[in-house]
């Protein structure tokens, strides 16, 4: 028996929660997550119509304490994809991003929790070039407002874990969607499948630590260094190499649509928001 079916079989957590439920990547987990737990607890300020078979629905806004710490209750561990997705303004950023983010930390610890999977961004490093390859120790280099909020979280999770042993992995998540819609994510690209077998692993390896890893699939263009977070056993089936031919080279530097000079791609070019 795999360990995949043993895992579908035993369901070895009674409550997992998810936050950012009605987002992009909430919604590729909602369904899969359901073999892995009694209970899905789907929380969002977005609408996550009615509750399935296995599911409870939990409106909640991360910047409420209070109601953060009730959200927690009887969790046994904790899907962190809420928050804001997009470069904004740093006030629209800090509510959810950073306030929500140590509302759920502090909320985990309280309640006893013993592991978050954390929704980083490889926006966290997003001004390093493009000729560089990096991996989890290469310093910080956030691309805007946003992969900053990101660098915030990770140095959170880091402080939650080495002071209270809460154990995170940071999922450095580069580009998800079901193909690549641009040249810089023939390098970011990360199927649905691969995201949710990364997720899965994050989840089910038995000691993860304070774990950061990139959220990439098996791309020929290869901007990151996986090697540190092998423990984890995420091994990408994919890769956005198939669709290279989508995206010849248009002459123009820097493409609209391109990395340019830097990994953060289009966040660089878009500048920061200070509006």
């Amino acid at each position: 028996m795999t360990m995949s079916n043993l895992q579908d079989q035993v369901r070895p957590f009674k409550r997992l929660l998810l936050t950012g439920a009605a987002g992009n990547l909430g919604q590729v987990l909602r369904e899969r997550l359901k073999p892995w737990t009694d209970v899905a607890r789907l929380s969002d300020i977005g609408d996550l119509g009615g509750a399935g078979p296995g599911e409870e629905i939990v409106t909640c806004d991360l910047a409420d304490k209070a109601a953060v710490y009730d959200m927690l209750e009887g969790v046994d561990a904790v899907l962190h994809f809420g928050g804001r997705s997009l470069e904004a303004p740093f006030e629209q950023l800090m509510h959810a991003n950073i306030q929500g983010t140590y509302n759920l930390y502090e909320g985990v610890h309280k309640r006893g929790i013993r592991r978050v999977i954390y929704a980083s961004s490889s926006h966290a490093v997003g001004y390093y070039p493009t000729t560089e390859r990096i991996d989890a120790d290469s310093p910080l280099r956030p691309d805007g407002l946003y992969g900053l909020t990101k660098c915030f979280g990770e140095s959170l999770s880091r402080y939650y874990f080495d002071r209270f042993g809460v154990e995170t992995v940071c999922l450095r998540i580069g580009s998800c969607f079901p193909e690549p819609r641009n040249a810089r994510m023939l390098a970011t690209f990360l199927s649905y499948e691969d995201f949710v077998e990364l997720v899965r692993c994050a989840l089910f390896s038995p000691r993860v630590g304070h774990t950061i890893v990139y959220g990439v699939s098996d791309n020929r263009i290869d901007w990151w260094d996986n090697s540190k977070a092998g423990h984890l056993g995420f091994v990408a089936q994919d890769s956005a190499d198939a669709f290279a031919g989508r995206f010849p080279f248009s002459g123009t530097w820097p493409a609209a649509d391109d990395a340019g000079n830097f990994q953060g791609g289009p966040f660089i070019l878009a500048g920061p928001q200070y509006e």
